[in-house]
């Protein structure tokens, strides 16, 4: 049996046919246009009433400063530093500063009753001369009990006798020197009397002064 040639020849070409209309088509991948914000768009992170990072904090209000009150009885007291110092305490004091209690005491008491009386003779004898005294507002030292006898109404005027006459004895300034009545119109003071100041002598030493 005789084959035609064109039988033949489409038996040759067909499978190039084939390859030709089985090959795929490139694909081509687009991209979505990027679309540029507006100029005048608020950038996503702040709102538009946020205030720049540049701009610098408001100025911290500085508080008043606070206003000390002292109470009236504290400025008093410190104005008055002896009846704080020694009320209610003067004979334990007296003891520990001084020594003898007592006799700061006696003469304490003495003053008193002498003052009251207008007894000059009995106060002089409580006095350690020369005494300071004060005289129509001068201080002076007195030499002997009868220059003070002298000058008696003069130094112990109405007032020294009310402050004299009002001073407690639980209520007495002490301190190393001596005790003080009022606010130190008078001093009474203790003296060593030997080496080992195991005796002492207690006497008024400033008056009026």
């Amino acid at each position: 049996m005789r084959l035609t040639p064109l039988p033949l020849l489409l038996a040759l070409t067909t499978p190039l046919w084939l390859t030709a209309c089985s090959k795929p088509e490139s694909s081509t991948t687009t991209e979505a246009p990027t679309t540029a914000p507006a100029a005048d768009a608020p950038v996503a992170s702040n709102s538009p009433d946020a205030v720049p990072a540049t701009s610098e904090p408001a100025p911290a209000t500085t508080p008043a400063p606070a206003t000390t009150e002292v109470a009236a009885g504290e400025a008093a007291a410190s104005g008055d530093d002896h009846a704080a110092a020694a009320e209610g305490d003067a004979r334990q004091r007296i003891e520990r500063l001084l020594g003898d209690v007592d006799q700061y005491e006696k003469v304490f008491t003495e003053l008193q009753r002498g003052v009251a009386a207008d007894d000059a003779a009995a106060v002089a004898g409580l006095l350690r001369y020369p005494v300071r005294v004060s005289v129509d507002g001068k201080t002076q030292k007195l030499a002997d009990a009868a220059a003070f006898q002298r000058d008696y109404a003069k130094i112990v005027t109405p007032a020294l006798k009310a402050i004299i006459a009002e001073q407690r004895f639980d209520t007495l300034f002490v301190n190393q020197q001596g005790v003080m009545l009022g606010q130190g119109e008078v001093w009474i003071t203790g003296t060593c009397l030997d080496k080992e100041c195991t005796k002492s002598e207690v006497k008024v030493n400033n008056i009026g002064s």
